[in-house]
């Protein structure tokens, strides 16, 4: 590989991320996405689980953080570290998904030490929806139930027992009969489909 060129305030574990993340970008190389994957998942993971203080809404959150930041590894730059960057795409997510819940009893006011020893602040306003916001909020579902119709039956199965029914992951694998991993692979690939939908709908709304 060739000499790295950027900034040398990086530590030695940043250095060694952004060479995995050459490989990954340059070279299409999957082992490297799995080992950033691995290096950071449980990081990420408790992370979030006391951001939202539920497993399966932590496992999800872990999946879509990663998703989102390997869709946008070309953006990153080496100034600071990798681990600093996915953790504020986690904790930014997460905060979505926090505001989508309106779970209104949570706040942070409070920082979160990331894995490079450096902090984030977060303040979430929890404000309750108004009644524009619930009628948009009533189109948004009843759109999206017309997008999940048009997903493919095993993934649609899945998205209605998941969101609609809101069973566990566990209870889904245990409903249909498949492992716990092909549940989470199957819904994460659904989600993708319907985020793709959606975007393309928003002029519906």
């Amino acid at each position: 590989m060739d000499e790295l060129e950027f900034d040398s305030n990086l530590s030695e574990k940043g250095v060694y991320d952004y060479k995995l993340i050459r490989l990954a970008l340059d070279n299409s190389d999957q082992k490297a996405y799995a080992e950033l994957m691995g290096r950071y998942r449980d990081s990420v993971y408790f992370m979030l689980l006391k951001m939202v203080n539920n497993k399966d809404d932590a496992d999800d959150l872990t999946i879509e953080a990663f998703g989102k930041a390997f869709k946008r590894l070309s953006q990153y730059t080496p100034t600071y570290a990798f681990s600093t960057w996915l953790f504020k795409i986690a904790s930014n997510n997460c905060i979505d998904f926090i505001r989508r819940k309106k779970m209104n009893t949570f706040s942070i006011d409070k920082t979160i030490e990331n894995d490079e020893g450096g902090e984030m602040s977060m303040n979430i306003k929890a404000d309750g929806l108004n009644p524009e916001e619930h009628m948009v909020k009533k189109q948004k579902v009843k759109l999206m139930r017309e997008i999940v119709e048009k997903l493919k039956p095993r993934y649609r199965v899945l998205v209605e027992l998941r969101y609609f029914d809101e069973l566990s992951y566990e209870e889904i694998s245990d409903k249909l009969e498949l492992p716990l991993g092909t549940v989470k692979a199957q819904l994460f690939r659904a989600r993708e489909f319907l985020a793709n939908i959606m975007k393309n709908s928003e002029g519906k709304i």
